[in-house]
């Protein structure tokens, strides 16, 4: 005769807690927020979880690396009230999210590619030394000057103005900008998109450290994919026991 994996082996908060370092307070906290089933309760009131609940916290805590506290817990909320379908559901709006991420990153490095090793040191305009005015910046690109402005006003680029004239005078890291920006929305992104990759890009301080950030970048995403993997796996086996159970 099969064991009822709900009560069989009966464990104590502590017994799950240690099992992956953490604290009473915590077990009774997933609990709380339905990420793991209803305890168990003795004749004196204590707490008593079963194996199932091991399973179901091994379960959570695999799927933090990959898909995120809040999303983990969601999923698990699904599972415990009986709607595996809306599990799948986040599971799978996460996973098109590391897509979504990869592709971005693809994208950016496509961009840094085709700027190619002049993007940076672009030659000024002669009446505007250390600068592009809008005209001939735009005529480089490829582009009408209202695109620039446009560009200006979503944060893209920055130009100074010229205190004589009152016209814009694109510096280096601007010219840098707006090409970068150019090759994205070639790429089909918009530009509320663009402005947070060209935040990185002045945070980083230029083309050339942003290339090891996108480095970094891609070996976090191939670990979130690895780890989603393996949050996968100890989910499917907490599945198959919530299946078996009576």
């Amino acid at each position: 005769m099969r064991q009822n994996p709900q009560t069989a082996g009966r464990l104590r908060p502590v017994d799950l807690a240690r099992r992956h370092g953490l604290s009473t307070q915590a077990i009774r906290n997933y609990e709380a927020a339905g990420i793991l089933p209803a305890a168990g309760r003795t004749p004196h009131g204590y707490r008593t979880y079963a194996p199932l609940h091991a399973l179901a916290l091994a379960a959570f805590l695999a799927l933090v690396p990959g898909h995120g506290h809040g999303t983990a817990a969601s999923i698990m909320r699904a599972v415990n009230r009986d709607d595996p379908e809306e599990a799948f559901r986040i599971v799978d709006e996460s996973h098109a999210q590391l897509l979504e991420d990869r592709r971005t990153l693809e994208a950016v490095e496509g961009a840094l590619r085709d700027l190619g090793p002049d993007a940076v040191s672009a030659p000024g305009d002669a009446s505007s030394p250390g600068g592009m005015f809008v005209g001939p910046l735009a005529g480089k690109l490829g582009i009408g000057p209202a695109t620039l402005r446009k560009w200006e006003r979503a944060g893209l680029v920055t130009p100074r103005r010229d205190p004589r004239t009152g016209y814009r005078v694109y510096a280096e890291a601007d010219v840098r900008d707006a090409g970068l920006a150019h090759q994205l929305r070639r790429g089909g992104y918009r530009l509320d998109q663009i402005a947070p990759l060209i935040a990185q890009v002045r945070a980083a301080g230029g083309l050339e450290p942003l290339a090891a950030a996108l480095r970094d970048w891609d070996a976090r995403l191939a670990v979130r994919g690895r780890a989603m993997l393996a949050g996968a796996a100890e989910l499917d086996a907490y599945l198959r026991h919530v299946a078996e159970a009576p």
